[in-house]
């Protein structure tokens, strides 16, 4: 679990598809430089978010750590386009006395979305992402957050839809604490939406298929006496 809350930036050292040492597992490993701030209590079998992705530390040293990437990880986010010296977002998991300043982050990416505009107001930074699965925007509401490559941000305006759009601003300080302020449109950024709605609607979808079972008369009525409440109100 993260806050979402960047701890530093990180630069890609190596990434090796076909890691044959004991802590590449035979499989394609990431190498992370510039960590020194965040290994100080460093453990193997570590959660570390890299561009909000939840991996495990297999190696590391003072500067530096290793972490396995498996074949879904590697579909479902951006880390297998990255390059050497390419910058990236770190978090190391919560601890109990962690202030929750962002929100509850899983470091379960859900989808990419790719950069279409950035448009400056004042000295903030306006992003407008196009997801590549649309279905996630039912699940991105104005004022609400969404996590853009490790970073917990807020939800200034969104459209639905097929081409539907979401809209975060990056203030001056962000800016420069986030690798996403330095990316250009076509450019694709990791994805997770907040948790909760994802919650909210299975509770609310398995509530309906009991409903079919007999329950739906009784939410009828519910719902029927509110409306006759209501329209007496009116004076209807």
């Amino acid at each position: 679990m993260f806050t979402g809350l960047v701890e530093t930036l990180g630069t890609v050292a190596a990434l090796e598809e076909l890691d044959q040492t004991s802590s590449g597992g035979g499989g394609t490993s990431l190498t992370i430089s510039d960590a020194d701030t965040i290994l100080g209590d460093a453990q193997l079998g570590d959660s570390i978010s890299v561009n909000g992705t939840c991996l495990t530390i297999t190696e590391f040293d003072k500067s530096w750590f290793k972490v396995g990437c498996a074949p879904e990880t590697l579909r479902r986010t951006n880390l297998g386009s990255l390059k050497k010296g390419s910058q990236v977002n770190l978090e190391r998991a919560v601890a109990a006395s962690t202030r929750m300043g962002g929100h509850f982050v899983q470091g379960h990416v859900d989808t990419i979305a790719t950069i279409q505009s950035v448009t400056p107001d004042g000295n903030a930074l306006t992003f407008r992402f196009k997801p590549r699965d649309p279905a996630v925007l039912r699940y991105i509401v104005e004022k609400g957050y969404v996590t853009i490559d490790g970073a917990s941000l807020t939800v200034t305006k969104v459209r639905d839809g097929a081409d539907g759009w979401w809209e975060v601003m990056l203030i001056a300080y962000t800016q420069e604490k986030v690798v996403t302020a330095g990316k250009k449109p076509g450019e694709d950024v990791n994805v997770e939406v907040d948790q909760v709605g994802k919650y909210v609607e299975k509770s609310v979808a398995g509530y309906f298929e009991g409903a079919a079972n007999g329950e739906f008369a009784i939410l009828e009525k519910m719902v029927s006496k509110l409306v006759d409440e209501r329209l007496k109100a009116l004076g209807k």
